[in-house]
């Protein structure tokens, strides 16, 4: 019904139905008694042009000195509008019926993706099947939601996803194998066309496809991009589904569903609200509703899969960031002298991006090596010390193999060694600085020599000393003619005498052999491996689930577990032997009556 709303400037107002106004009379409604006047016709008797059109009429009362105004709408409506509006709500009634329950699941099942409404249950305890749309540009859905739905399937598919794992172990056991970052002439003689590996591999498989530098390659990145949308589309369409299953609170009202569960037993008398304190104190989370029970432990065992996922995307995007985004770069240098490691270091990626730490400038102070007593190295060491734009030392480490030294997200590593030069006396001159060459490098067994020329230098057959050193333990002299002269350790100040030279070795000077890298991606993958090992113990809790039904004195039991299929009966047994039994309460025995 129609109404009219009086405001006015007092804090009042009144709602007046609009039947109880008069044609052409004068009528008060209002405790104020403010009255209208004139013939107004309320309801008129519309012509058909005017459907869907309004109608407004003003009005202006007065009463002792008050103005009040009000105005009145109306819509006017025909049989053709009222039509057209019941088969719009049979439309809304007709769709909202299409909608369909989703209720918690009996078995492992997951609710799919493409089913909607709220979760439920049904009298029965069953699930009821939600209507999928399927059809393309029908109500709640779309072609793009059609194809979205399939690539999420094809990506989910788990065989798919087991042949991306091992096309990226594949790739990356054929990265040990071919030598990255080397020249092309490298490559031309190692796999020549002419003798091909396997009979089909050459130097063109590895230029083609980027095998020469194959951790930062498109072809590694594209199957790492594929494998982590498998992992993501899988974490998406199954395993979270299955967490929001586990957490509902699933009561089961039907006998007959719960004796379908995996383990099944009935209690004849007992009670559920004692079966209830049992799985309490053995760690279930118990619920209770009306006469039923639903209790569940392990629920972590169902987030593990999502953290297993999760850490596995961390451990490829740490592992393509430093791929991508890293800087690497070796440099060999004598004792005493500095180099400046932005001038050292080269990008890896597209992603490489260099830091303030590459203006700092490194000085060796000191190179040594321990030996055993064989006389072979043990382990060799430098002595660094890091200075910035003013010269001034922020750090100072002797690092050596396995300890490296790290400063800004630079890393700085012991990898080798060489000589650089012998300093000796000559006749009491000096010391001289002779610069050592390497003769022979075959893994750790290295030869360094040098010569100290005697007489006219500019001589085409110009004669002198040699020395060779495998070390920096002693230095092995020989005279003019190659013949052995004597060994002399350096520092040992004691003179050696070759065709009237005296000799005397002052110092070994070598040189250390540094790796120098930025690698962004280390603290992500130690994050993911570190993720990876917990989530993978925890994935191993299992998840079960417990159903009860009080049916008189009857208690019926149903369970189901993901793991441990072969411990949860027994569990089972042991939990429902401690609940109590009810005994019924027998009326008092009437005493014997004993004759007179």
């Amino acid at each position: 019904m129609a109404s009219l709303h009086l405001t006015s400037s007092r804090p009042q107002s009144q709602s007046i139905p609009l039947s109880k106004l008069q044609n052409g009379t004068t009528s008060c409604y209002t405790k104020t008694r403010c009255c209208y006047y004139g013939y107004y016709p309320f309801f008129p008797k519309p012509p058909f042009s005017l459907r869907n059109s309004q109608i407004r009429y003003s009005f202006c009362c007065r009463n002792n000195g008050l103005a009040l105004g009000f105005t009145v709408s109306y819509k006017l409506e025909t049989s053709k509008d009222n039509v057209l509006t019941q088969s719009k709500k049979k439309k809304k009634k007709e769709e909202g019926d299409k909608k369909s329950k989703i209720v918690v699941p009996e078995s492992n099942e997951v609710p799919s993706l493409s089913e909607e409404g709220p979760a439920g249950i049904s009298n029965g305890g069953t699930r009821q099947p939600a209507t999928r749309k399927t059809q393309l540009g029908g109500v709640g859905g779309s072609w793009k939601s059609s194809i979205w739905r399939r690539v999420l399937a094809i990506l989910s598919n788990l065989p798919l996803a087991l042949a991306e794992m091992a096309a990226v172990a594949a790739l990356m056991a054929l990265g040990t194998v071919i030598d990255q970052g080397e020249t092309p002439d490298f490559y031309f003689r190692k796999y020549p066309e002419d003798n091909p590996v396997l009979g089909f591999f050459t130097w063109r498989w590895v230029l083609t496809l980027g095998f020469d530098h194959m951790f930062t390659s498109p072809i590694f990145f594209g199957t790492l991009v594929l494998l982590g949308a498998s992992l993501m589309a899988c974490t998406y369409t199954t395993q979270i589904p299955l967490v929001r299953v586990a957490r509902r609170w699933s009561f089961l009202y039907s006998a007959e569903v719960i004796r379908k569960q995996e383990y099944t037993d009935t209690l004849p008398q007992a009670s559920i609200k004692d079966l209830g304190v049992i799985l309490m104190g053995a760690g279930y989370e118990v619920f209770l509703k009306g006469p039923s029970l639903y209790a569940f432990k392990g629920l972590a065992g169902r987030f593990a899969p999502i953290g297993v996922h999760l850490a596995l995307l961390l451990i490829m995007a740490g592992g393509t960031l430093s791929s991508a985004g890293s800087f690497r770069g070796s440099v060999t240098v004598p004792q005493g002298l500095n180099f400046v490691v932005g001038d050292v270091l080269g990008p890896s990626g597209f992603l490489s991006m260099p830091s303030e730490a590459f203006n700092t400038e490194v000085h060796v102070n000191r190179f040594y090596m321990d030996y055993y007593d064989s006389g072979e190295v043990r382990q060799f060491h430098t002595d660094l010390s890091l200075l910035d734009l003013n010269g001034k030392e922020v750090m100072r480490k002797t690092i050596s193999v396995n300890d490296p030294l790290r400063y800004g997200g630079i890393t700085i590593y012991q990898t080798d060694w060489s000589l650089s030069a012998v300093q000796i006396l000559k006749d009491n001159e000096g010391p001289f600085n002779l610069a050592m060459a390497p003769l022979q490098i075959n893994g750790d067994k290295k030869l360094y020599g040098t010569f100290l020329p005697i007489g006219d230098v500019n001589s085409p057959d110009v004669k002198g000393i040699s020395m060779l050193a495998r070390d920096l333990q002693s230095i092995v002299l020989y005279d003019q003619q190659g013949k052995f002269v004597g060994v002399r350790r350096p520092n040992s100040k004691l003179p050696i005498d070759i065709d009237g030279i005296k000799i005397v070795i002052v110092d070994a000077i070598g040189s250390t052999g540094l790796d120098i890298k930025t690698d962004p991606g280390v603290p992500i993958v130690y994050a993911g491996f570190g993720a990876l090992m917990l989530t993978t113990c925890i994935s191993f809790l299992s998840h079960s689930q417990i159903w009860a039904l009080q049916d008189g004195t009857e208690v019926i039991i149903g369970g189901k577990t993901n793991r441990a299929k072969g411990e949860f009966p027994e569990e089972m047994n042991l939990l429902l032997d401690q609940v109590p039994e009810l005994v019924e309460s027998s009326s008092p025995k009437q005493s014997d009556v004993i004759s007179g």
